[in-house]
């Protein structure tokens, strides 16, 4: 009765989404933000969970996400994203309690012809995506009873996203220039905490019953930035409160929109694991991405 869900990273998009998710399935939860915990820390993240019952699981939301700017600040980005799920790993193997780490796309090289399976050979390209492979590997190294989420191009109703800035700059402008050469699947984080949710109850029924490992979760389906941003227009003009000019969208190759990060071409993944292991589905992104947008303009953004 008394095992809680510990919510790490609980103020960003995916965090916040999953704190009420949890709570809207009746699980007691513990949210933890900075100051309560900060996950570089190994002092912090030890006293952070040895105040809560060793009794549980651990969710890490906590992440450092902007991926261009990781190019100029890596020390930040490692420390986030590497010793930050190390240092998570380290204190629930102390107290006892399983931790489910997010993970990213990133961690692939987009050479692939096919969707990504969790065990293809992993090749970052920037960064991010290095400093999460190696979360990843300090989780793996340090906790057997972990669960790795990899997901892909996250949006939501909070923080700022893809999703969000075309929505304001389709507005806005007359014309938006958008790459059109990326390919991955869109996914809502309230789809993904969901998911998660779903996850946390497995473990808080039976841990003999949970198959540790990686796996992978996104919207069903997959895309490219540009027809993503013209999903994204088409559902604003027929759904926006107030009928108005929408910008007129320009497909241009990554050659044209030069980055500090070098992004995958290709980073479809494949979720057929975890819908087989915790019969996890994944959500059309097309349909998903009509109910975030409604989600919003019902909020009056």
């Amino acid at each position: 009765m008394n095992r809680k869900v510990v919510v790490i990273g609980s103020a960003g998009m995916l965090g916040a989404d999953l704190v009420e998710a949890l709570q809207c399935a009746g699980l007691k939860t513990v949210a933890l933000a900075r100051p309560e915990m900060d996950i570089t820390s190994p002092e912090s993240v030890r006293v952070a969970l040895g105040r809560i019952a060793a009794s549980g699981v651990a969710i890490n939301c906590a992440a450092y996400t902007t991926v261009d700017k990781a190019e100029a600040e890596p020390e930040a980005a490692f420390a986030a994203n590497r010793d930050g799920p190390a240092n998570l790993a380290d204190a629930c193997r102390r107290v006892g309690i399983p931790l489910i780490h997010i993970s990213t796309d990133y961690v692939f090289d987009g050479r692939s012809r096919r969707p990504y399976k969790e065990d293809d050979p992993v090749h970052p390209m920037n960064v991010y995506g290095l400093s999460k492979q190696q979360g990843e590997e300090a989780v793996r190294s340090r906790l057997d009873e972990h669960i790795i989420v990899r997901t892909s191009w996250l949006y939501g109703a909070r923080g700022r996203n893809f999703v969000k800035t075309i929505l304001k700059l389709g507005l806005e402008r007359d014309e938006l220039k958008v790459v059109c050469d990326q390919h991955g699947c869109p996914t809502w984080s309230f789809d993904l905490a969901a998911c998660l949710v779903g996850l946390a109850q497995r473990v808080l029924s039976d841990l003999k019953d949970v198959r540790w490992g990686t796996y992978h979760f996104c919207g069903k389906g997959d895309t490219t930035w540009y027809d993503f941003a013209s999903a994204i227009l088409n559902v604003a003009e027929r759904r926006q409160p107030r009928p108005g000019k929408v910008a007129k969208l320009s497909p241009v190759p990554s050659s044209a929109f030069p980055t500090a990060a070098v992004r995958p071409m290709f980073s479809v993944l494949d979720c057929g694991k975890i819908e087989a292991a915790f019969g996890v589905e994944s959500p059309a992104w097309e349909r998903s991405l009509v109910r975030m947008i409604e989600q919003l303009y019902g909020a009056g953004w």
